[in-house]
């Protein structure tokens, strides 16, 4: 037997068909663990029993290893990992029960944290007093596009960064990952407030959460650094899905019609290699639903907990971009700045839909 053992939790149905109510990250999860010799998948749960026994056919769990509930999993099983990939409303209450049952060395979840940030602060609280190491999987911070921007800035090539512009995905979903990446490339920093507006006239709901149709946000963080976001109608008034400017020019990423990086200094624009990965995938996958880049998270996992650090991906380092998704949508509900830190027991935009304040239109879908 390899060094960890490994469950999952949340396997979902057939990845083949992907919906909004599930995507099956159990399966990419599983992929990434397969990548890797310290770990052996031994056992997986899911509610759904078909969908846990066809996860145990795909990546060779022993029937044994198969359940319905979770925690009778973590007792009978005793696994050293755990990825969790249930809807972020669950995320809580399988990572707080992880932590909580003596036997789980790390959590690896997925994103967004959770659908509260005070869920989200005991997530974290909680796997720090139990000494579990706690993740989540924001695997972009590893995508070459990413890191090769983060060389450039660290390179002094635009000088002092000033402001982050973005101009892809959503903010609560997708945000997760952008406004995640906005952080590595301010260095961690936590932001001091946030202000936004958001439109929500047809329902879209997505792994159990509503997602605005239309959003802009602003953020400062506690360095002077800007952070600007803008989904839905509207988001093209960059021409790439990240704008890092600078004093001495701009890093573009993903541009539009463009080069996947480019570099623009003293008006002159220039592509930067970063051979064929791009914002999702290395571009070499082949035969697998996933994507190398959950290879490099799950490595991650490892290496920090063989290595005794804090992990790039960790629930710490989360919480600083959880704070600035749920502060957006507070800063909606109270219509104006909301100053960091803040606190709010609930999920601000689902909360101001059950109260009728929002009242999106049903899909035509």
């Amino acid at each position: 037997m390899n060094g960890y053992t490994v469950a999952v939790v949340g396997t979902g149905p057939d990845p083949s068909n992907p919906t909004v109510e599930g995507f099956a990250m159990g399966y990419r999860h599983a992929e990434a663990y397969a990548t890797d010799d310290r770990c052996e998948l031994v056992a997986c749960a899911d509610i759904v029993r078909e969908n846990a026994e066809a996860f145990a056919a795909t990546f060779g769990v022993p029937e044994t290893g198969v359940y319905e509930d979770y925690e009778r999993m973590l007792s009978e099983a005793e696994p050293d990992v755990v990825s969790v990939c249930v809807p972020p409303a669950i995320h809580r209450d399988v990572v707080v029960d992880c932590a909580r049952s003596g036997v789980v060395s790390a959590v690896h979840c997925e994103k967004p944290m959770a659908d509260s940030l005070a869920d989200a602060r005991e997530m974290v609280r909680e796997c720090r007093e139990c000494d579990v190491q706690l993740t989540f999987n924001r695997q972009r911070r590893f995508g070459a596009p990413f890191t090769e921007a983060k060389r450039l800035l660290d390179d002094g090539r635009i000088g002092d960064l000033t402001r982050i512009e973005i101009g892809w995905g959503d903010f609560y979903d997708t945000g997760a990952h952008t406004v995640d990446l906005a952080g590595m490339f301010n260095d961690e920093h936590p932001a001091e407030w946030v202000i936004a507006a958001l439109d929500y006239r047809e329902e879209d709901v997505r792994f159990g959460s509503h997602q605005e149709n239309q959003m802009w946000a602003q953020w400062r963080y506690e360095n002077g650094v800007y952070g600007v976001l803008s989904s839905g109608e509207g988001s093209d008034f960059t021409d790439a899905a990240f704008l890092l400017r600078g004093t001495e020019g701009v890093v573009r990423i993903n541009v539009e019609g463009g080069p996947m990086l480019e570099l623009e200094r003293g008006g002159e624009r220039s592509p930067v290699d970063v051979g064929t990965e791009t914002m999702h995938r290395t571009g070499t996958e082949t035969d697998r639903f996933g994507s190398h880049y959950h290879d490099r998270a799950i490595a991650e996992v490892f290496d920090a907990l063989e290595e005794g650090r804090e992990p790039t991906l960790s629930g710490r380092l989360g919480l600083n971009t959880a704070e600035i998704l749920f502060a957006g949508y507070e800063s909606v509900r109270r219509r104006g700045r909301v100053d960091l830190p803040f606190d709010a027991d609930d999920h601000p935009f689902e909360a101001m839909v059950e109260s009728g304040e929002l009242a999106p239109e049903p899909s035509n879908d």
